[in-house]
């Protein structure tokens, strides 16, 4: 007799506390609470450290798959990029360290172009403001900044927040 093994997995479908808020626990959901006592299952967790993101960053759905699909924890952009930054490697980067160099050569103009947010899940505003101290560093003085503002993982009106 074969064996049959799923893996089910039930985006946005959050195995949280039960409170009047939470539409999962409120729902009547008569066949997956037969799945939940008739077959093993497992919870995952799906934020933070889990799924290679800092502490207390959500994750979703990309984040997750890709975790799943690997069988382990891989560390996301947001993770290493930090990383880089807090314990200094990213002040060794060739790359950033060769635009900085181009930049003074012609004596042209520096642009970062990215998302500005703290959501963390496509962006962070850390991430430009560590940019804008290392090329201050390295004496490159003419910087424009395009910021995009998506309002997605964030308030549609926090944009204003970012700027200083």
């Amino acid at each position: 007799m074969n064996k049959v093994t799923a893996l089910i997995i039930l985006d946005g479908w959050g195995m949280g506390s039960n409170y009047e808020g939470n539409a999962i626990n409120r729902a009547k959901t008569p066949n997956f609470d037969v799945l939940m006592r008739k077959y093993p299952n497992t919870l995952l967790s799906a934020s933070g450290y889990d799924v290679g993101l800092p502490k207390g960053q959500m994750g979703n759905s990309e984040v997750g798959h890709l975790n799943i699909g690997a069988g382990r924890i891989v560390y996301q952009d947001f993770t290493r990029i930090t990383k880089a930054i807090e314990e200094g490697e990213i002040d060794n980067n060739e790359a950033i360290n060769s635009a900085f160099e181009f930049v003074k050569k012609n004596n042209s103009t520096l642009h970062f172009i990215g998302l500005l947010s703290n959501g963390g899940v496509h962006s962070h505003n850390s991430h430009l403001y560590s940019l804008m101290e290392l090329a201050k560093k390295h004496d490159v003085n003419d910087v424009e900044i395009h910021c995009i503002t998506d309002g997605r993982d964030v308030s549609p009106t926090s944009s204003p927040n970012f700027i200083k």
